[in-house]
């Protein structure tokens, strides 16, 4: 029998943690099991509060390495913070907290994860692409896109004041439904439509994703989402939430450890994370 990990924590362990306001077991079951796998010495534990001022002097005070960052603290977290990255400071969010030596950074590993797939994925710039919903992951999302020159971009949202102003910021388009008869190659839901327990939930119909080159859904949880079941049946391209999940933990991971895993330990990662879901 292996040694428990447990009775190797010291006084050099390095602690990284998150923080929302329902805290899972994604980012805590993905980063130990990768610790362990690569002989790490790491702790990860997730965590949830309602002093959020407290909660990152303590990041600070205690040294821990780095933090993830869930609604609803995004946005508020940044007044705490030494430094924002360019990342964050386009869409007014952090999702990471990097702590070095005192000084507390914010990122926003969202946005570089969409710029990796779509870059990844060979999306031309000349697309027609449709984001569905105007939140926070919507607007890393479209930041993102902008960023990387997207100008065929249209915005869909039931929220005019937020869907309207996510899409004047870029010279997006924005529409409350998506107009009929236009047709898009990248459809990307930015929404929670289709998370667990409303599973049967789809943002676009049969036929937008019949029409559509590649689908990309936010929504982890489940990973078989509506979306992402109607894109297997018409056999489109796809890119799940819990794809975007692990590419923006993995950005996190190399930023609090300094290191990647190799594809070998990352896909036995991925099964484990996934069999818990």
């Amino acid at each position: 029998m292996s040694e428990d990990r447990r009775l190797r924590i010291n006084k050099d362990t390095k602690l990284c943690m998150s923080l929302a306001s329902r805290p899972g077991n994604f980012g805590t079951r993905l980063h130990n099991f990768l610790y362990a796998a690569m002989d790490l010495n790491y702790l990860y534990k997730a965590f949830t509060t309602t002093d959020l001022k407290s909660a990152i002097a303590g990041i600070r005070a205690l040294a821990i390495r780095g933090c993830a960052i869930s609604m609803p603290f995004k946005e508020e977290v940044m007044q705490y913070l030494d430094h924002i990255d360019p990342s964050a400071a386009r869409i007014r969010a952090v999702n990471t907290i990097v702590n070095d030596d005192g000084v507390l950074t914010g990122f926003n590993t969202d946005y570089t994860a969409i710029q990796k797939i779509v870059a990844d994925r060979a999306v031309p710039l000349s697309a027609r692409i449709c984001v569905f919903g105007s939140g926070g992951m919507a607007k890393a999302i479209v930041s993102a896109l902008d960023e990387a020159r997207y100008r065929a971009v249209s915005i869909v949202a039931r929220n005019a004041k937020t869907g309207g102003l996510l899409a004047e910021k870029y010279g997006y388009r924005w529409f409350p439904e998506i107009p009929q008869g236009e047709r898009f190659e990248v459809l990307i839901n930015a929404s929670p439509v289709g998370m667990f327990p409303d599973t049967l939930s789809c943002p676009f119909s049969e036929k937008q994703v019949g029409d559509a080159e590649i689908v990309i859904d936010s929504v982890a949880n489940p990973v078989q989402t509506q979306l992402i079941r109607t894109a297997v049946a018409l056999k489109k391209a796809y890119v799940t939430g819990f794809d975007i999940t692990i590419i923006q933990s993995m950005e996190q991971f190399h930023m609090y450890t300094g290191v990647l895993p190799d594809e070998p330990t990352l896909k036995a990662a991925r099964g484990f994370v996934q069999a818990s879901i």
